[in-house]
């Protein structure tokens, strides 16, 4: 039987909030997950309800914790936060309620005020300051459109009673019954209003965007006192101690904390993450520069790159086309194909990512021919991933950084298909863990060294296991020749987006 103490992450994404209880050797003992509607009112714009990311926050957070509590001889001694980044919320303070929808971080109908700012010459400054690019992926620009199109979003602003944050900030608020207006570091620095060198809100970054200091949270390590829970919530007290950006804490979870190390997470979108340790270092391809957790001390650092379109490319084959009834099914449909037909997806349905950074391009199918079939864009949709995480570790070793294995997580990790197919593109050995959850078991592992559940990091090391290593098997001459194809079919996407600009 499990022994306490035990950990409650909340890991709150972009299709879903999922709760998860940890025990103290990082293994799962309870999970609840409930997906929330997304909302798409024009083109290129995504939003969601925070009520929607509220209360299905606190059902499935109400579920794992009874189910675990009466599953195993243990009680929860902490709470732990991973939540999606650069969603922006705005709510009054007096009575924490939502001003407008949350504009998700997928949401482009910033894209016009971004080319300003670059053509106004902030470009280079404002990437010194925050290791970001100017793009409507980030918080600032979002922000500053609610200020300005939300009916007096910029009076309550100005009158000390509008607060900003990102879900994080936002679920601690209501958690706390309001006491606690708080974020961290990993948050905060995927904003475009915080100085990464510094450690601050950045008083130049406000005045380019327009934004009163007073709406911005107090920024705290991710591990740390981030308030107690109000009890009425889940019948109890409990102490949040660990707050993370889901792709930091997914490199946390993955034990990616010495320099070099890389992790890749496959959920709604995809993100690479390399560990640069206490160097801050500036991409010259376009990858991003962010802070990585920061537990003691010393902050650490990453160089990031950022794929918008990845799980979410099978759900739009399930919801969408009606192509597959489950995700999971895709794998049988790739792997009865010898090859894609000369079929390539470029899924830029919200704009394309990093190495790109194009708010205006869109989604294409190229190649399709009368014998093109379900399985073929499936398996399309699935190489589509591969190929964009290719783009990224170009980038990546064109700055510099050398890669020798690839850790991965995230639900579409467990298509051995794909992530065989990944290994191939990329050419490198890919391992995935025993627990694929990394970024709940990231929080987790944050939460539970603040409070004294683990020891040390060296500690949480130790539980990382790797459940399967995939080696690459494909002959060079055919990689390049599908990469080949790829890169056509991106050039193509662009030169679109060209025309349409």
């Amino acid at each position: 039987m499990t022994t306490s103490p035990l950990i409650l992450t909340l890991d709150q994404g972009t299709t879903s909030s999922r709760a998860i209880v940890f025990d103290q050797s990082g293994k799962m003992v309870s999970s609840a997950q409930t997906e929330f509607r997304q909302h798409y009112p024009s083109s290129g714009w995504v939003e969601h309800d925070a009520e929607d990311i509220w209360e299905t926050t606190l059902d499935t957070a109400r579920e794992a914790l009874e189910t675990a509590e009466a599953r195993v001889e243990g009680t929860v001694a902490c709470i732990g936060i991973s939540n999606q980044r650069e969603t922006t919320l705005a709510w009054d303070r007096r009575d924490g309620r939502p001003v407008a929808h949350g504009i998700v971080w997928q949401d482009r109908r910033t894209a016009s005020f971004c080319e300003q700012l670059k053509a106004q010459g902030h470009e280079e400054d404002i990437q010194a300051r925050t290791g970001l690019t100017i793009d409507p992926y980030f918080s600032a620009t979002k922000l500053r459109w609610v200020l300005d199109n939300v009916e007096g979003a910029r009076e309550l602003a100005e009158q000390g009673h509008l607060a900003f944050g990102t879900v994080d900030t936002f679920l601690i608020y209501r958690l706390t019954g309001g006491k606690e207006h708080v974020t961290d570091e990993t948050n905060a620095s995927r904003t475009l209003l915080y100085n990464i060198a510094e450690g601050a809100w950045d008083k130049r970054l406000l005045e380019i965007f327009s934004i009163p200091e007073s709406v911005l949270p107090e920024v705290r390590p991710s591990a740390a006192e981030f308030g107690e829970i109000s009890p009425e919530l889940l019948g109890r007290s409990l102490p949040i101690q660990g707050v993370a950006g889901d792709q930091q804490a997914a490199a946390f979870g993955q034990a990616c904390w010495h320099p070099g190390m890389v992790k890749s997470t496959y959920g709604t979108g995809c993100f690479l993450l390399a560990n640069t340790g206490n160097k801050l270092l500036h991409s010259k391809n376009r990858l991003l520069s962010t802070i990585a957790c920061r537990t003691g001390a010393e902050t650490q650092y990453a160089i990031e790159g950022s794929i918008f379109v990845a799980g979410a490319i099978s759900q739009w084959l399930r919801d969408e086309l009606g192509l597959v009834q489950t995700a999971a099914q895709t794998e049988a449909l790739a792997s009865g194909l010898d090859n894609n037909d000369g079929v390539y997806i470029v899924p830029a349905f919200t704009g394309l990512g990093a190495p790109h950074w194009n708010a205006d391009a869109r989604g294409m199918i190229l190649g399709l021919t009368r014998a093109s079939n379900r399985a073929v864009l499936a398996r399309a949709a699935l190489e589509s991933v591969a190929y964009q995480t290719r783009d990224l570790l170009t980038a990546l070793h064109a700055d510099g950084l050398e890669t020798e294995r690839i850790r991965v997580d995230g639900g579409m990790t467990e298509n051995n298909w794909f992530i065989q197919f990944l290994a191939d593109i990329l050419d490198t050995p890919i391992d995935r863990p025993d627990i694929i959850e990394s970024t709940a078991r990231g929080a987790a592992f944050l939460a539970g060294l603040q409070a004294g559940v683990f020891s040390s990091t060296e500690a949480i090391e130790a539980l990382w296991k790797a459940e399967r290593s995939f080696v690459p098997e494909m002959q060079s001459e055919r990689r390049n020749a599908l990469v080949s194809g790829w890169d056509k079919a991106v050039k193509t996407a662009l030169f679109r987006a060209s025309l349409d600009h």
